[in-house]
């Protein structure tokens, strides 16, 4: 049970990072097989079966946009963000590194030299 438990687990923690991955590479233009390389050679393999319904996603909810095109004598689908998908992009990079902060100094300990911030507490008047 433990490692069944722990499979789910990295793969529901792997799917919010799979889908920050593919934006950010896609700030780049790439068709599938070569955006499936290019992160697979920053260590990040993904599956076919992973990767085509996720574009055909993040491009139905307006983050990517996508054209076909002859390359190679092959007709290839060509992704790359949106200006939506740009916006959105960057507030999960800001949203990402904060979490990350967080969880540093939670999983540590809240280390020394790290600023802390105060909670704050709602008045009711």
């Amino acid at each position: 049970m433990t490692a069944e438990l722990f499979e789910n687990l990295r793969l529901e923690l792997r799917r919010g990072c799979l889908t920050v991955a593919v934006l950010a590479q896609l700030r780049t233009e790439h068709y599938g097989y070569a955006l499936r390389k290019a992160l697979a050679d920053q260590g990040l393999a993904i599956d076919e079966n992973t990767l085509y319904p996720l574009l055909r996603r993040l491009e139905s909810q307006g983050l990517l946009v996508s054209h076909w095109r002859e390359e190679d004598k092959r007709n290839k689908r060509f992704y790359r963000l949106s200006p939506d998908g740009e916006m959105i992009l960057a507030q999960l990079l800001e949203e990402w590194q904060t979490l990350n902060a967080s969880l540093e100094r939670i999983t540590t300990g809240g280390e020394a030299g790290v600023e802390q911030a105060e909670p704050v507490l709602e008045r009711k008047t």
